[in-house]
């Protein structure tokens, strides 16, 4: 009998020392999913962190100096890493995180360098504007900065 209540206090225990990862932790982990699903040309994986309803920029300098925006549907960008041939190495390489929570929003902020084949392609940041419904995380908007100038 006194086995059995050791043993069933040592299971308890072990139940309370398991922690339930924090908001900040489960999107810095969504992204990093994210980027790694993006890294395997995964459409299936990246649509699962999106919200149905998700936006997509990119702000972009030109050539001349302009400064651009475009926006992109998020099925023609899954579309578009889908056709990318297994050939191309793409990486995303993330510098930081910086996340912000209010409530069932977030924002988390993702200076990065993009490299194409191991080549330094560009830099820029990625905002993700974030929703928490059901008590999962979810990207509803997603912003980057594009530019060739200051890549370190």
């Amino acid at each position: 009998m006194k086995k059995l209540l050791l043993i069933g206090l040592f299971l308890i225990s072990q139940g309370a020392w398991s922690q339930k990862n924090t908001d900040t932790e489960d999107i810095k982990i969504l992204i990093e999913d994210f980027f790694e699903a993006f890294h395997a040309q995964d459409s299936t994986a990246l649509k699962e962190f999106a919200h149905p309803e998700i936006k997509m920029q990119s702000v972009a300098i030109d050539a001349k100096g302009d400064t651009n925006l475009s926006t992109e549907d998020y099925s023609d960008f899954l579309k578009s890493i889908a056709s990318i041939p297994k050939s191309t190495k793409l990486k995303e390489e993330l510098t930081d995180f910086k996340i912000n929570i209010n409530g069932m929003i977030a924002n988390a902020s993702t200076p990065y360098r993009f490299f194409l084949n191991d080549e330094l392609s560009h830099c820029g940041v990625n905002t993700f504007q974030l929703m928490k419904s059901k008590g999962e995380w979810k990207i509803i908007y997603l912003v980057d900065t594009r530019s060739k100038l200051g890549c370190k």
